[in-house]
Parts: C-alpha cells; sequence; structure tokens
C-alpha cells in the first residue's frame, strides 16, 4: 500500500528559518523555497538520491509526523479508519489522521519521490551519517495495538530488535525510512523523532553541537540529541551505508 515515507519537520514559525537551515546542515540538504498559502513548506533537498524530509512551519509546538504517499488515497483512507486511526482532516488531494495511540500522519498522493537509496553524507573528519529511521515512541499500554496498526497499515516486513523494547517495519531502500517502534515506560500519547545512522556517533554529535544541537543522554549504541528548539533526534552507531 505505502509507495513512499516523508518525514515532517513542524517547527515554531518563529524560529523556522534557522531550524531549517541547522536541519539542512547534519542532513547535506539545500533548503528549497517557500510554498504554501502562508510559505509554510520547504523540502530539504538531497545533492543526490531522493528527497525524504520536509518542513512545516506552525504557530505553536513542534513534532515529527508522517506522510505516506499512497496510490489511492481514497482507499487508503478507508483502510486506516477501518484499522482504528481516526480522521482529523479530509482535503481534495490529502487526508490527515491520528493513529490509535495519537500520533498525527497523512496520507498524500503518490508521484512525489523517486524511490531509490541516498548515499551518506560527509561530515567533519570523514563521519558518515544518513538520516533513514523514524522512531515512534509509543505507551506501555498502546504497544501492542499500535503495532498492529502501523503493521497492517503499512505491509512492511516486521521484525524484534536486539532489546525486547524495539521492533522494526523494514522500509530501506524502497521507501525512504525503516520505523522503528519503541515501547516506553510511561503512558503518554504516542510521538516520533528521527535517527540518523553514523560512523562515528561521538564525533557525530561533537559536530552537531558546534551548529547549535544538545547532547542529551549517551547510551552504549546511540546518543539522544536536542535540536536547536530543543525537539529530541538520535545518532546512532547502525551503519550508514547499510540499505
Amino acid at each position: 500500500m505505502i509507495q513512499w515515507v516523508w518525514a515532517f519537520l513542524d517547527r515554531p514559525v518563529e524560529r523556522f528559518d534557522d531550524s531549517a537551515r541547522f536541519w539542512a546542515a547534519v542532513t547535506g540538504t539545500t533548503v528549497s523555497a517557500k510554498r504554501g498559502a502562508v510559505s509554510e513548506f520547504v523540502t530539504l533537498e538531497p545533492a543526490a538520491g531522493p528527497g525524504t524530509l520536509k518542513m512545516q512551519a506552525v504557530p505553536h509546538g513542534g513534532r515529527v509526523h508522517l506522510d505516506l504517499d499512497v496510490a489511492d488515497v481514497p482507499g487508503g483512507r478507508e483502510t486506516a479508519t477501518r484499522l482504528g486511526a481516526a480522521l482529523v482532516l479530509e482535503h481534495p488531494d490529502y487526508a490527515v489522521f491520528r493513529s490509535p495511540a495519537g500520533l498525527t500522519f497523512c496520507l498524500t498522493p503518490d508521484g512525489r519521490a523517486e524511490p531509490g537509496a541516498r548515499p551518506p553524507v560527509t561530515g567533519p573528519g570523514g563521519v558518515s551519517t544518513r538520516l533513514d529511521q523514524i522512531c515512534l515512541d509509543i505507551g506501555a499500554s498502546d504497544i501492542e495495538r499500535e503495532t498492529e496498526f502501523w503493521r497492517k497499515l503499512t505491509g512492511l516486513p516486521y521484525r524484534v530488535g536486539r532489546r525486547p523494547e524495539f521492533a522494526v517495519l523494514r522500509g530501506r531502500p524502497g521507501l525512504g525510512y525503516d520505523l522503528l517502534l519503541q515501547r516506553l515506560d510511561e503512558d503518554r500519547p504516542a510521538s516520533a523523532h528521527l535517527d540518523f545512522a553514523t560512523s562515528d556517533p561521538a564525533a557525530a554529535a561533537e559536530h552537531h553541537t558546534e551548529l547549535g544541537a544538545t547532547v542529551v543522554e549517551r547510551f552504549e549504541h546511540w546518543i539522544v540529541m536536542a535540536d536547536p528548539d530543543g525537539y529530541p533526534y538520535c545518532l546512532t552507531a547502525r551503519d550508514p551505508n547499510g540499505i
């Protein structure tokens, strides 16, 4: 059903230009011309390979949401609601939903991207990074229902992770991102954050902090970061050349 996955960064309008510059810098992309009724949208365009990341200026707060390109938006709408999603907004060209656990996503028309893999970005000291995973953070009481929802909606191959709180819906290279399902220790509405695969998480973290990010917490195989607006993302030790 799903033809392509876009990650959408919703960021406060008052800091939107600075936020776009930061994300362009850490992903090795170029910020497109603004578009939309109030110039609220941009695409972060890679030098090679398909685009996967867009941004939207919003009046308040911020988040990550998913745009899922489908061949048949009305058919996708019926499937999503049958599986338990709540329809938030219906437009002639797209539809906005909340998943059963509260994560915002959109079903959008296919044909906006040419599927394929992007090459890694090489940063200072030869460190390679690739933004290749969207992590869905799901409360403990919602994890079974939410996992089943995303498995059926996407139809992607599913595997349990090395740690019991993780599972993966593998979408790369044909869909832009893998989806990591993370069971939280707390109960709260589901949210999402972005993950980079990197050849050297510590060196990548140093580079990102020079650009305005903050290190939040260090683990054995990943580092939790906050972008300059305070929103989390992770630098992981997964192979950025993996496909």
